[in-house]
């Protein structure tokens, strides 16, 4: 089976329809024929972010459809998780990367993904596969 993995600024431009990559994102969501997953840091990161954006009431909806929606399973860090990912965010200084991206690095590793709904660089710097691909 596909496995998709979903990070927060693909989350973010699939909730909000006024984001210059909604349209593109939403397509890739709505036509994956596979299993999306993220991450319960990821699921922290996009609430919060749209709790300040847009709102607690968006907030709660978008929490709602990640948590409700059976097409998403939100994978939980584990502590060996935890470790790669300080371990990664430690040496990385120069990619500024967020530790919630090491985060979703170390559990895409342990879960053997390659793809990523993402809308940065910093999967394909990490060495996976960013989608979608402009």
């Amino acid at each position: 089976m596909n496995r998709l993995f979903v990070d927060t600024s693909a989350w973010y431009a699939f909730f909000d329809a006024k984001d210059p990559s909604h349209s593109q994102v939403s397509a890739l969501l709505r036509e994956w024929a596979g299993r999306i997953l993220t991450t319960d840091y990821v699921f922290d990161e996009i609430i919060t972010l749209v709790r300040y954006r847009a709102g607690h009431a968006l907030a709660v909806r978008t929490g709602e459809a990640l948590r409700q929606g059976g097409s998403c399973l939100i994978a939980t860090a584990e502590p060996c998780d935890l470790e790669e990912a300080w371990v990664v965010f430690k040496r990385e200084a120069s990619q500024k990367l967020s530790f919630t991206d090491c985060v979703s690095f170390a559990v895409m590793r342990r879960l053997k993904l390659s793809l990523a709904a993402a809308l940065d660089d910093d999967f394909r710097r990490a060495g996976f596969t960013a989608l979608p691909m402009s």
